[in-house]
């Protein structure tokens, strides 16, 4: 008999379950709306609805209790505020909680003209599971303030009151204490008139759990009149933490034949989130077993220990061989030799390996090595640690030659080959890539484009991220180095060479922390939106045309804009009326984009500088006035003469003011 061999288990374990889903992260418990106003009635009308009020807990509300601080009003299951009874006044406040086994919350109703009860508030205290029994002489009414963490923008958000039944005329609220005028300074702010607090930021509840707080009264002076009095801030648990595993890769040991039964080894993952809720519940499974020959199933992981045990028979805990390569590494690994007694030079003798399971993906292969006849077993397609860190192939091998009658294939004809990724330092990935963004070009310098986002691969190896700008042919924007916002340092502009098709492309890299650092290339995509920022022009700018023509027509203008529709055509076309006469000129529309410039009369040979004002269809629209030089020639005999023309640079302006001038000197 054989003497045993630790046995090397490798099995994948899935991420630990948690008793909550991802949708979770997007739901926020307590009250849907905090507080209400109404106006004081007449009187509360026995069962008939004042408000209704939406409470979740993001678990599906079991167990939900409603206490109210008046006793003489009760919510029903469908959160309907009803009175108990007929009743007129019940003070200016009623405040409404909300309690079940994962969360809760207070509302506070204000009733618009309604009167104080002496001690009415008083009962707000039953809902505070740590606050002190008030004093007699104490005016100041606090109750703790719960607070989800992870909540989201808008801040500052109200979060509770405190109320002060004797407060003197003039005195202000003053709140101290860590997360005020402590480190974290500027979390919390009260409204010193009204006694309104307010949350600042987003809160962690693994950062800080709990905040002790104080209030009191001042005088216009600043001098204290009560107080200080404690107010708890408990930020509420959120599912917002992966469980993970902080150590790996997990190797367990086990002797082949061993009993079944038998512990392999423990597992133990890590959750930061409230050990008193749901939320950081721990269940093991084994997600995946390769592979699985001999049985499925051949180990079984307590789920709430995280104990491995085996689960076969002794006769199949056998061991096999192993291999180590390098993630993102292709090329042979692992030889693997073979026995065989036939001729060396014949069929018989010559082996042909497959690998018959655990290489789903084609990441391997095996060749024979013709002079030895070993298996050599490669990489061909990169392996990736973080996607799995363990691979298991079981191999077969055959002679190229078919056996002869009565002689089979045994056991030994097959082996497994446990393959071990080791972990390199990647670069980091942006996500997504390429990042699209849409703005108006013209934006002002400053404006904030989007915050990038890259994670780093090497999951496990917990590095930081740092962030710059690798290509920008502008130089329009900027990136910050720490949380990747990008900021434009310039006006961008649609029109710029650097723009194709209205889109601008930038690089920017993420790099991390590993030694040596690794980077990742991320591509941001800006796509500018038109602004009516360009004029149109026109073209061409030169015309000729015989002094004694019959067709008066001298040219046909185009007209273009740099900018898209609709601030482009249609163009409409003008005679600058302040410099030229309409009896001389004409400017006749023929489509969106051009016009006809024609003479109402023949003129003397000379050069004429004909003002044309083109505007386009933008909002506001845009103007430009160009002078359109018309030469009229001499054309006689089909020969064109120019040349006069050109030496008498008078326009049509001048010799009309001149003639005007002369009129009114006679």
């Amino acid at each position: 008999m054989q003497p045993r061999t630790p046995l090397l288990l490798c099995v994948l374990l899935s991420q630990v379950l948690l008793l909550t889903s991802a949708e979770d992260l997007d739901c926020t418990p307590g009250f849907q709306q905090k507080v209400f106003h109404i106006n004081q009635p007449a009187q509360f009308i026995e069962d008939q609805a004042i408000l209704n009020l939406t409470f979740s807990d993001c678990k599906g509300n079991n167990k939900l209790h409603y206490e109210v601080s008046s006793p003489y009003f009760k919510v029903n299951n469908d959160g309907s505020l009803v009175a108990l009874k007929n009743i007129t006044a019940v003070g200016k406040t009623l405040f409404i909680h909300a309690r079940t086994p994962h969360a809760e919350d207070m509302a506070e109703l204000m009733i618009v003209g309604g009167k104080d009860i002496q001690g009415s508030l008083q009962d707000i205290f039953k809902f505070a599971r740590t606050s002190p029994v008030p004093r007699q002489k104490r005016s100041i009414v606090v109750s703790p303030i719960l607070i989800p963490e992870n909540q989201r923008q808008p801040f500052p958000r109200d979060v509770g009151k405190v109320v002060d039944s004797d407060r003197p005329e003039g005195s202000k609220f003053r709140l101290t204490g860590k997360g005020v005028d402590q480190e974290p300074k500027g979390i919390f702010r009260i409204n010193e008139n009204t006694g309104s607090v307010s949350v600042t930021r987003t809160l962690d509840r693994e950062t800080i759990a709990t905040y002790q707080l104080f209030v009191e009264t001042t005088d216009v002076n600043g001098k204290t009149l009560e107080g200080p009095v404690p107010l708890e801030v408990i930020v509420i648990d959120q599912n917002d933490n992966r469980p993970i595993f902080r150590e790996g890769p997990y190797i367990g040991h086990v002797m082949e034949g061993s009993p079944t039964g038998t512990m392999v080894m423990r597992m133990t993952a890590f959750d930061a989130d409230d050990p008193a809720t749901d939320n950081a519940l721990l269940r093991y499974n084994i997600r995946q077993q390769t592979p699985d020959k001999p049985s499925p199933n051949m180990f079984y992981i307590d789920p709430e220990k995280g104990d491995i045990v085996t689960v076969v028979s002794p006769a199949l805990l056998d061991r096999e061989f192993q291999a180590t390569v390098e993630e993102g590494v292709v090329g042979v690994i692992v030889n693997l030799t073979v026995e065989d007694k036939d001729d060396p030079s014949t069929g018989a003798w010559r082996a042909a390996y497959t690998i018959i399971n655990g290489n789903p993906g084609q990441s391997f292969e095996i060749h024979t090595n013709p002079q030895t006849n070993e298996g050599m077993l490669s990489v061909v397609k990169p392996l990736d640690y973080e996607i799995s860190a363990f691979h298991t192939l079981l191999i077969k091998v055959e002679n190229e030659d078919p056996l002869v009658p009565d002689v089979s294939y045994g056991p030994s004809s097959t082996a497994t080959v446990h393959i071990t990724v080791l972990d390199v330092n990647e670069g980091p990935v942006f996500y997504p890539d390429p990042m699209m963004v849409t703005r108006q070009e013209n934006i002002s310098v400053g404006s904030v484009l989007l915050t990038v986002n890259a994670t780093d691969p090497d999951s496990l190896q917990h590095q930081t991220i740092r962030y710059s700008v690798y290509k920008d042919p502008a130089g329009w924007l900027n990136i910050n180095p720490i949380n990747g916002t990008v900021d434009t340092t310039a006006v961008l502009d649609r029109e710029s060479p650097f723009v194709h098709n209205s889109v601008y492309t930038a690089l920017f890299l993420a790099i991390d922390s590993g030694n040596p650092p690794a980077t990742g290339t991320g591509t941001l995509l800006i796509t500018l939106e038109d602004v009516n920022d360009n004029a149109p022009f026109i073209y061409p700018t030169v015309a000729e045309v015989c002094d004694d023509a019959k067709n008066l027509s001298v040219v046909i203008l185009g007209a273009s804009d740099k900018d898209l529709h609709p601030n482009t055509d249609p163009f409409k076309f003008e005679i600058h009326k302040q410099a030229v006469p309409d009896k001389v000129w004409k400017v006749s529309k023929i489509n969106n984009t051009h016009a006809l410039v024609s003479l109402l009369q023949n003129l003397n040979k000379a050069n004429y500088h004909l003002p044309i004002m083109v505007t386009d269809s933008g909002k506001p629209p845009m103007t430009n006035i160009t002078d359109l030089r018309v030469q009229v020639c001499s054309c006689k005999n089909s020969k064109v003469d120019c040349n006069a023309a050109g030496a008498l640079h008078f326009s049509v302006t001048s010799v009309l003011f001149m003639s005007l001038f002369s009129l009114a000197c006679l």
